[in-house]
């Protein structure tokens, strides 16, 4: 199925995504969010798909190398991240604490990625177990729901959101 927008002029006259037929204005653009918004040219949604769970697992393993370079291309100007604890980094903020060795990822092992496609923007779901050493303090191998934001901008899918859910108990069943 292709997901189409169609634009009359600068109002949106209609996106039609399996779930949802959305009608009216354009938001405004984000001042803070230079990076072009673009649908990506695919008729294969299965690929779309596998193309955003591979940079889900490039960006984690760039954040678990503490390659801030690489993690960087990954994520977006405006880039948030709502950690466990409830505490809100920016991109520059999250990426700086990995540099710095604040938040050093000993791993991070992701189970099956779910994914959502909606036109320029996917939301992916998966559950994790990662060991991580913040602000000196050693965090075992737990689990985690995460749950992301992406959206295909410049030709490229990057992450605009990101929020991680503590697991108290088990596993992810």
């Amino acid at each position: 199925m292709i997901h189409m927008s169609i634009l009359d002029g600068a109002r949106l006259i209609g996106v039609y995504l399996p779930q949802v037929w959305l009608e009216g204005p354009l938001p405004p653009p984000n001042p803070a969010c230079p990076e072009k918004l673009e649908t990506p040219v695919t008729r294969d949604i299965a690929a779309e798909e596998d193309q955003i769970r591979q940079t889900e697992r490039a960006r984690l393993s760039a954040l678990v190398s503490g390659d801030v370079a690489a993690a960087q291309a990954h994520h977006a100007a405006d880039f948030q991240l709502i950690t466990p604890i409830g505490a809100v980094l920016s991109r520059d903020q999250y990426l700086g604490a990995i540099a710095s060795g604040h938040i050093k990822y000993l791993s991070w092992e992701p189970e099956e990625i779910a994914v959502r496609l909606y036109g320029p923007a996917a939301v992916i779901r998966y559950w994790a177990r990662l060991a991580v050493v913040f602000g000196g303090h050693h965090v075992p191998l737990s689990g985690y729901w995460h749950t992301d934001s992406y959206e295909y901008r410049d030709g490229r899918w990057l992450a605009v959101w990101s929020q991680a859910t503590a697991i108290s108990h088990g596993s992810p069943e």
